[in-house]
């Protein structure tokens, strides 16, 4: 019997000393975030914008993020400048476009990973990062082209960065300033987020905690002036070359948001409050069965303030994010960790464990494979048979949407044309794509003119002397057959590629519309 023992007793530590060693378990994450990034088409609205806004980037001076042509300043540049790099490495493909939120994932499992194996062994950290990283949320949310995963990856390093300051005596400078440069790297991310969540956390918990002299050290100079330099230039610039940056970007994509309801996606104040579990299923149920383990296990001063730091992250960001009327699931990703951090400490060992493991790994993969075989509202049929037909000088209209996702497959070189009712004051009002577009014209009037053109001058596009390729949604009218000469080309899923050769408008004789001028 004591032979035995002595002969288990090392197989089991020799397993968690494999999974102790980080680049082992880190390069594990990075393959489980990768291995389904590349399967599906980019979904709309908001995957087909930020990716085309990379792309536009990528062809222009890398630090005006572009859409359609026209200065787009609905967020700061880091995902873009993350997706640029994959562009080049990897070619332009949906893939490549998910390397920023891949990127914040990473960041975010590897963080808790690495603080929770000092403060509790490489068994806590593992069994928290399983939880986290097979959260479909989490996963999903990795996944997705969008500035949510990010900042919240950011966010994360910025305060256990700062946490770790707090046991690492003689290097504490030296994680204060890490923090403020991550909160920095936050801010390019999504905007003033980036700073404000991380403060809004960790200041108030050392002074909860009287720890006044941590307090000051979390605002030590070096820590402002790196996030300074770091954070700022970008600002700094955009303002310089375009005045009326501040108004826009700060006041209205900021604050005007967050405190009145004229925008989209208005929820009640509990709408996150249920997101966020059932996001997380089925790590959540273990949680609300077993929530007293968390209590059992505050056996150490260590221990007792890793919980209480959770706990007031996850309401900081829960509360934040609940009281503006505009809600969406991925402005809570930043409660992603401390969340599933807490429901490590509260699930259950054994088999129970490993079914639950079992399944939050099936609802993972099994949410990709299901969003790659539906493609929902995706246009990558009409984008690829477009990228074949197309040729030099060729002129690409979109009528009445945006086809962010056209303009991405096919690769346009330039700008396409969108037709809509411009001059309805109404829908101009809504926010939406048609607002997105008309307010760059607040910084380039001169190419919204152009590229923005009222549907009742569609059939004049054929007197520019150029092939005219017009894009329009299935069951949206008939402003496409309109247009003199035009013909289908595909009847794709959800949209229709129509084309039109140049015509004489003077041998007919009509008068040419002034589109050619614009």
């Amino acid at each position: 019997m004591t032979i035995a023992l002595s002969v288990q007793k090392p197989a089991a530590s020799a397993s968690w000393r494999l999974l102790d060693k980080a680049p082992i378990v880190l390069s594990l994450l990075a393959v489980w975030l990768l291995c389904t990034a590349w399967l599906r088409p980019l979904l709309l609205p908001d995957e087909a914008r930020y990716a085309e806004v990379a792309r536009e980037m990528l062809a222009g001076d890398h630090l005006l993020p572009l859409l359609n042509g026209m200065p787009f300043f609905h967020k700061p540049p880091l995902t873009y400048w993350v997706d640029i790099l994959g562009m080049r490495l990897l070619g332009v493909t949906p893939f490549a476009a998910r390397l920023g939120p891949l990127l914040g994932a990473w960041m975010m499992g590897s963080a808790l990973w690495l603080e929770l194996r000092h403060r509790a062994g490489a068994q806590q950290a593992g069994l928290a990062l399983l939880v986290l990283a097979t959260s479909p949320f989490f996963f999903i949310g990795g996944q997705y082209a969008n500035h949510d995963m990010l900042v919240a990856g950011n966010i994360s390093v910025a305060l256990l960065c700062w946490l770790h300051a707090l046991d690492r005596h003689e290097q504490a400078l030296y994680w204060w300033v890490a923090g403020w440069c991550a909160c920095a790297l936050a801010v390019l991310s999504k905007g003033l987020i980036g700073i404000v969540i991380p403060l809004a956390v960790f200041a108030p918990w050392l002074l909860a905690q009287r720890r006044w002299r941590d307090a000051r050290r979390l605002f030590h100079p070096l820590g402002l002036a790196s996030f300074a330099l770091i954070a700022l230039p970008w600002f700094v610039l955009m303002q310089s070359r375009y005045p009326s940056f501040f108004d826009y970007f700060v006041l209205e994509q900021h604050v005007r948001r967050y405190a009145t309801s004229g925008f989209n996606n208005l929820q009640p104040w509990w709408f996150l409050l249920g997101v966020l579990p059932l996001l997380t299923l089925p790590w959540s149920a273990g949680l609300l069965l077993h929530a007293k383990r968390i209590w059992r296990r505050q056996n150490s001063a260590k221990s007792r303030q890793w919980t209480s730091l959770m706990l007031w992250w996850l309401l900081v960001v829960m509360v934040f994010f609940s009281i503006p009327a505009s809600k969406l699931a991925g402005y809570i990703m930043p409660a992603l960790l401390p969340w599933c951090a807490l429901i490590s400490g509260a699930i259950p060992t054994g088999r129970a464990r490993n079914w639950l493991l079992a399944l939050a790994s099936a609802l993972c993969l099994g949410s990709i494979v299901c969003l790659a075989w539906q493609a929902p509202k995706s246009n990558r049929d009409i984008a690829l048979e477009l990228r074949q037909q197309l040729r030099f000088n060729d002129l690409v209209v979109f009528i009445d949407d945006s086809f962010n996702d056209v303009a991405f497959e096919a690769r346009l070189d330039e700008p396409p044309t969108v037709a809509s009712a411009w001059q309805d004051a109404a829908l101009l009002a809504h926010d939406g794509w048609r607002k997105e577009l008309a307010d760059t014209s607040r910084f380039d009037a001169n190419s919204a003119s152009r590229l923005m053109i009222p549907t009742s001058e569609l059939t004049g596009l054929v007197c520019r002397g150029r092939r005219v390729w017009l894009v329009e949604s299935n069951g949206d009218g008939l402003s496409a057959q309109s247009v003199p000469g035009a013909a289908r080309v595909m009847l794709g899923k959800h949209a229709s590629l129509w084309l039109a050769n140049p015509r004489d408008c003077a041998a007919d004789g009509k008068n040419p519309l002034s589109t050619e001028a614009r």
